[in-house]
């Protein structure tokens, strides 16, 4: 079943601020307000880069002359103190190459900042859906270095922080992009520490972005890491057809990318139609049909049958090692690179692809699964086997 367009996703409650209120324990250094305040002389207008839930975020440069992103906490607006709360403690819990990293906060009085490593590149919504005239769209091979890094981060969260994490906020506003569009993820005021023993899912208020929510979630409140794999799934789409995962513009029951993308998605004969044309048919024909094959895997209603994020993050690595060939002819209507993009040769490995359709079966579930899992282990063996291979995902960062 599709995702209800009227499922409305509860609006974060509003914290009241309190003097009493103790700072979050720990490690990180702490800042005053005078401080942060000349950093961003004294948060003038000019010095914001952009705006969430959680307040405008201004571009800073402290006394070290280190350049920095500051959030400084709207107190009318979406997020409050359990937020800032909840991101100063995850953060100061996790480090990754493909996390944002958090260098400190303030918690002054009524004042909440936190202050970041400053990332040049901005945002991948910005790159995607906010690009000016004077912009260079974003190439087929850049899409999978950022595809591929946001999911190490997330399978970071999922098996090797100290404690299992879910995000929760998986989307373009989110990911961040340093030099050479290295991402990294960002904004942990939602994020979740998963389920621990014998539970399966932790049971909390829906809360979210519309158009990547997924629908179980949605519908129940109870979320687990599976519910992160729809949103990736979504983030995965976004990035291949350059459309927003919410656009009320189209027509009733298709403003969630999913939906609107479900007709293309039942025959792999139409999967090219789904490609941005901001990429003007410059990209591997036969990798994209496997992404918008995984896309698939990752946003079936049954989240049992999704992907682990470990299978993505190998998959995506190989994904990200096949560069598009300039040379090679355009892809169009006519029919594309001369391959019928039936299957994928991983070193001599031939692989089937078979057609995963909307009405999945429990069978084709089990399948699509089992592929994943697959492209994991050949690209685990291919490891083994060369170390020092530069298509080697550990070494790529």
């Amino acid at each position: 079943n599709a995702i209800k367009h009227s499922t409305l996703l509860e609006p974060t409650q509003k914290v009241l601020i309190s003097k009493h209120d103790s700072p979050p324990r720990s490690n990180l250094p702490t800042f005053s307000y005078r401080d942060i305040a000349t950093a961003t002389n004294n948060f003038r207008r000019e010095s914001i880069i952009g705006e969430g839930g959680f307040g405008p975020v201004f571009k800073g440069k402290l006394n070290t002359n280190q350049v920095v992103a500051v959030k400084k906490l709207n107190h009318s607006g979406l997020q409050g103190d359990k937020e800032f709360f909840v991101e100063v403690h995850m953060l100061s819990l996790m480090r990754h190459p493909n996390l944002v990293n958090l260098i400190g906060y303030c918690s002054e009085g009524e004042q909440r900042l936190l202050i970041y490593e400053f990332m040049p590149l901005g945002s991948l919504e910005y790159h995607l859906h906010d690009i000016t005239p004077d912009m260079k769209p974003l190439d087929w091979d850049t899409r999978m270095v950022i595809a591929s890094g946001a999911a190490k981060g997330l399978e970071y969260l999922h098996n090797h922080a100290d404690r299992p994490v879910i995000y929760r906020d998986l989307k373009s506003a989110n990911i961040l992009l340093g030099e050479g569009f290295h991402a990294k993820l960002s904004d942990f005021g939602l994020a979740k520490f998963g389920p621990i023993a014998d539970n399966t899912h932790v049971s909390t208020r829906v809360m979210g972005t519309h158009g990547y929510c997924a629908p179980e979630y949605a519908g129940t409140g109870k979320l687990t890491m599976k519910s992160d794999i729809y949103s990736f799934g979504v983030l995965l789409l976004e990035l291949i057809t350059g459309c927003r995962a919410m656009d009320d513009s189209h027509e009733h029951g298709k403003e969630m990318l999913v939906d609107w993308a479900r007709p293309m998605l039942k025959d792999r004969m139409n999967y090219v139609q789904l490609a941005d044309p901001m990429l003007r048919g410059k990209f591997p024909e036969s990798v994209f049909r496997r992404v918008v094959e995984l896309v698939l895997m990752c946003v079936q209603d049954d989240p049992h049958a999704r992907p682990h994020m470990k299978d993505i993050v190998l998959a995506l690595s190989y994904f990200a090692s096949q560069k598009h060939d300039s040379h090679a002819a355009q892809i169009g209507s006519h029919g594309g690179e001369g391959t019928n993009g039936s299957s994928v040769d991983f070193d001599g490995a031939q692989m089937d692809v078979t057609e995963i359709r909307a009405s999945n079966k429990d069978q084709e579930r089990e399948r699509a699964v089992a592929e994943a899992k697959k492209w994991g282990e050949t690209w685990r063996e291919k490891g083994k086997q060369n170390a020092d291979d530069d298509l080697d995902y550990k070494s790529r960062w």
